[in-house]
């Protein structure tokens, strides 16, 4: 009886190690993989494609736009920053959006009344899918709010934008406009 109580002690030791092993091998393996993930998604590179319904039920994808240039704004209803520049986004879109350019939001909310309440009160003139971890993923990870990329006629990005001032993402859009 002795003895099988100290094997069960110096078993514990033994399973915590390989347990914490394990959970260390699991943390690299994520940290690489959105690594990975990251540098597929840099500038220059394609935009990762996606097919997913707007608010009003309208199906979006992301290829149709080749030909135009697409600035995708991640976006959600409690960041505050994130609402402040969506009305010039609706600008750019009144502005630029006769035929070479578009406007793409993503809302990273969970409840959907909440953002078409957003669209209907600041009257966004430009589609608004809802977005998730996976499609956040598929950008490198949209980790911070509001998260925008600007993306030429050829589907590559061009810039990515994290607390960007909207004067340079709009002298962007201007040079890539007057490139073709």
């Amino acid at each position: 009886m002795e003895r099988s109580t100290r094997s069960r002690k110096v078993g514990s030791p033994l399973f915590l190690s390989l347990l914490l092993l394990l959970l260390i091998a699991l943390i690299v393996h994520l940290s690489l993989v959105a690594q990975t993930a990251a540098h597929r998604v840099g500038v220059g590179h394609t935009a990762p494609n996606f097919s997913r319904l707007d608010l009003t039920h309208r199906k979006i994808v992301l290829s149709a736009y080749r030909g135009k240039i697409v600035l995708l704004n991640f976006w959600a209803t409690w960041c505050e920053p994130c609402l402040t520049e969506m009305p010039t986004f609706v600008e750019w879109q009144k502005q630029y959006g006769s035929g070479n350019f578009q406007v793409i939001g993503v809302s990273m909310d969970d409840a959907v009344p909440q953002v078409i309440a957003i669209v209907s009160r600041l009257k966004l003139n430009y589609p608004v899918l809802m977005g998730d971890e996976y499609l956040g993923a598929d950008y490198g990870g949209v980790l911070g709010l509001p998260v925008t990329f600007l993306i030429d006629r050829d589907g590559k990005i061009q810039a990515r934008y994290q607390g960007t001032p909207l004067t340079r993402i709009h002298s962007d859009i201007q040079n890539l406009l007057q490139s073709h």
